[in-house]
């Protein structure tokens, strides 16, 4: 092995692999030999049968379906209003020197400390849990795209204004484009912080849900569906984020060079 230099391929899949069979042989070890009891963690077999169960006879595929849907929601709106103000916050510094101090002190206060005013203003339904999601990855998003955008190369800026393009062209001729890449990046990193503001969103005031389930289940000392619960949010985020990995492959192949 050498510093920075890139892994083929197969080899990047087959070491992914190597640490999850080894988790799940450790995570076997443990159990079926006695060394933890099953109250306080189940074994892999008995995870699987309590989320077959799960899906089978218990409806957890809706809840599965209201999580997705109230983190896409969330997320969606956040990135929609986040772009246009992280761009110009990136391009104009006047525009940076207003917001990003309320910017920059609002990112640091937690999402889950608006629950309670969040349940007074909106209620127990979809509206409050899609503002937890929302204020947690707002002005995250905002911040990371203006400096996303104003570290746009000095010479493509230069070079530009020397063929003769206007100020308004260079936002979407140059700044844009060439932050494209890392905006998408930052797009990805965030939406796994949604998924941790929904979980927590759901363990309160929720009929339905990933988190709901996780709830009812710790009152029973069901670790093996707490287990399973938080595996699905796993999976289903690994493959958001290998969506969005091959997504930007797609659209931004010049970005991959050097990888």
């Amino acid at each position: 092995m050498k510093p920075l230099t890139p892994v083929a391929p197969a080899t990047r899949t087959a070491l992914g692999i190597a640490f999850f069979v080894l988790f799940v042989a450790g995570w076997s070890a443990i159990t079926f030999s006695g060394f933890v009891s099953k109250t306080f963690l189940a074994d892999p077999l008995t995870m699987v049968k309590s989320g077959w169960t799960l899906l089978a006879e218990q409806g957890f595929a809706f809840d599965i379906g209201m999580t997705v849907w109230r983190v896409l929601g969330g997320f969606v709106i956040a990135a929609a209003l986040a772009l246009p103000l992280g761009v110009a916050m990136g391009a104009y510094k006047p525009v940076e020197a207003f917001f990003e101090p309320f910017v920059s002190f609002a990112r640091y206060l937690p999402a889950s400390a608006f629950i309670p005013l969040l349940i007074l203003w909106a209620g127990i339904g979809e509206a409050q849990k899609l503002a937890v999601i929302f204020i947690g990855s707002f002005f995250q998003l905002v911040l990371m795209i203006a400096v996303t955008v104003g570290n746009t190369r000095r010479d493509l800026v230069e070079a530009a204004y020397t063929l003769g393009v206007s100020d308004r062209s260079l936002i979407h001729r140059v700044l844009i484009p060439g932050a494209a890449p890392e905006i998408a990046e930052t797009l990805r990193m965030v939406l796994g912080w949604a998924w941790t503001y929904v979980i927590v969103a759901e363990l309160i005031g929720a009929s339905s849900g990933i988190g709901h389930m996780i709830t009812d289940s710790q009152a029973l000392l069901a670790t093996d569906q707490i287990i399973f619960g938080i595996i699905v949010i796993g999976l289903i985020g690994l493959v958001s984020d290998f969506a969005f990995k091959w997504a930007n492959r797609g659209l931004f192949p010049w970005a991959q060079l050097g990888r």
